[in-house]
């Protein structure tokens, strides 16, 4: 346990930081289900409009430091991918 006032105020920063960033990342999960929803049904344009609404909600992830930008390139590559595998099936 923290011992030193500087410690203490580091312990609630960091709690403070995780409940943030945990409800961040249950927002982009939300955001992801749906375009998976989206693909799973097989409604191309549901699909798209989905996915670019979950885009701008992956790269504020990038930016506030919840998940690495390559993560989310990486991502959003293999959504779009299979979002436009609809059309061809």
């Amino acid at each position: 346990m923290a011992n030193t006032s500087q410690s203490k105020k580091r312990a609630r920063q960091a709690d403070a930081r995780l409940t943030v960033n945990k409800a961040r990342r249950s927002r982009i999960r939300t955001f992801l289900r749906k375009v998976e929803e989206a693909i799973a049904s097989g409604d191309k344009s549901a699909a798209e409009t989905a996915l670019r609404t979950a885009q701008p909600e992956l790269m504020r992830g990038v930016t506030k430091g919840v998940y690495h930008k390559n993560t989310v390139a990486r991502k959003m590559s293999r959504l779009s991918s299979r979002v436009n595998s609809i059309a061809a099936a």
